[in-house]
């Protein structure tokens, strides 16, 4: 039995519109989209046109400065457009379904007898490799380097996300010959999972080592977790996944057949029925969304979680590292003097309100930051939501500064813009923390790649 890891810094923000654990009934879309944008670091370079037909695994474009990186179709059909942005920057590559579900079919393999490098290279053609991302970076792992470990984390405490437990019930299997893959490319698997619901899934998976958490949100974060079990040095990588994921990849090597299923959660205080949907990488929203949603309210559609997600509007589409759709008031009606009123309807961190006499109380928050940006002023709120030995508000003042020595020092190898975002969350000067430390973070690639 493994010793249980307590987080103890963090915060779980209670939102209105949790999922129960039962799945709603929406037709596939005909449309779905591979958004480059989801990706850190990938400048795409498109391998086929407009109106071009597919399959499902048919190459779309590739990473101009890692080609072996490629990334597929999720469905059979025909290109229906690129979209493009300033600069003509692609932000997503849509396809058509035919509702045929044609595979491209790589091959079934006998995973014991695979070599790496095999395993790379049947990854790369198939487009499953972007699964694999790095620490440091947060980016696409590279395939010449080996890391120290393979993390996943088993869980999520974000806002609303899913069960992991219930969305990969019965996907025992796959999950297994996943793992097997992975073994392939590093002997050293791990796996965080949550003590207070500690699932049959992974307690069961051979050739991995189990790490128990508790605590509040971030505690499943990947690299909240990593930090307490294996923090990242220079010069060290780890790389991640997800479960879903690790499933996908051992199906591909067991059937030949990259599949692209995934299941989602469809939460948040303007949906009407939250549930969990069955749905493939990429899927536009509209049929999860169609009268389910509040209309009396203006919303914000949120791909992920309200923390770390994209806005998208209702004929966007599911971002390629998702496993959650968000909907909450957009936030736009402003009430004069709101902050100096009781407010027990009103949540706040601080204890601003009387609203903290009711600790179980769930709210409906919207997305109004309430306020206008302000100098980084040293308070230590980011302390108590960051459980990681680190100076968070010193480092983001490295980065602003741009001194890459500093930002080495206070920590910077292992964030990535899910592990700082309740700092943003609780952040008085109403910075876009995330996109401050990316900014670091791509600083860190140019000047010592």
């Amino acid at each position: 039995m493994s010793e249980v890891i307590k987080i103890k810094k963090g915060l779980d923000i209670p939102l209105k519109g949790k999922a129960d654990k039962v799945f709603g009934q929406a037709q596939l879309p005909d449309l779905f989209a591979i958004k480059p944008t989801d990706f850190n670091g990938v400048v795409p370079k498109m391998v086929i046109k407009e109106g071009e037909k597919v399959k499902a695994g048919s190459v779309l474009f590739f990473d101009k400065y890692q080609p072996d990186v490629k990334f597929v179709s999720p469905v059979s059909g025909h290109l229906e457009a690129v979209i493009r942005g300033e600069r003509r920057k692609i932000l997503e590559v849509v396809v058509k379904s035919d509702g045929k579900n044609e595979t491209i079919d790589f091959g079934k393999e006998d995973i014991s007898s695979l070599e790496r490098g095999a395993v790379i290279k049947k990854m790369q053609e198939a487009g499953a490799w972007p699964y694999l991302r790095q620490r440091p970076y947060d980016v696409i792992a590279k395939p010449e380097h080996t890391p120290k470990a393979i993390y996943i984390s088993g869980f999520d405490t974000a806002p609303l996300a899913p069960d992991y437990d219930f969305i990969m019930t019965g996907k025992e299997k796959e999950f297994q010959a996943g793992i097997d893959v992975l073994k392939k490319l590093c002997e050293n698997i791990h796996i965080g999972i949550n003590d207070e619901a500690a699932s049959k899934l992974y307690l069961n998976t051979k050739g991995v080592e189990i790490h128990r958490f508790s605590g509040p949100h971030p505690a499943g974060n990947a690299g909240i977790q990593i930090h307490h079990v294996m923090p990242v040095n220079k010069g060290e990588t780890v790389w991640t996944i997800k479960p879903q994921e690790v499933a996908a990849l051992g199906n591909l090597f067991t059937t030949g057949k990259h599949d692209f299923s995934r299941t989602i959660v469809v939460a948040g205080s303007e949906i009407k029925k939250p549930a969990y949907y069955h749905t493939v990488v990429g899927a536009c929203i509209a049929p999860y969304i169609s009268n389910n949603i509040n209309t009396d309210e203006h919303v914000r559609l949120i791909s992920g979680n309200v923390l770390t997600g994209t806005q998208i509007s209702e004929e966007g589409y599911l971002g390629f590292y998702h496993s959650q759709l968000t909907a909450i008031p957009e936030g736009d009606d402003y009430e004069f003097l709101g902050w100096a009123k009781p407010g027990f309807e009103k949540y706040s961190v601080s204890r601003t309100y009387f609203s903290w006499l009711q600790p179980r109380k769930e709210y409906r928050l919207n997305a109004n930051i309430h306020g206008g940006k302000r100098a980084i002023v040293l308070s230590g709120v980011y302390e108590k939501v960051l459980p990681m030995d680190i100076l968070p508000e010193q480092l983001f003042k490295a980065i602003l500064v741009e001194d890459i020595d500093k930002m080495e020092q206070l920590g910077i190898y292992e964030l990535a813009e899910e592990d700082v975002a309740l700092c943003e969350f609780v952040c008085p000067s109403k910075m876009n923390l995330q996109k401050i430390l990316r900014n670091g973070i791509e600083l860190m690639i140019k000047e010592l790649g």
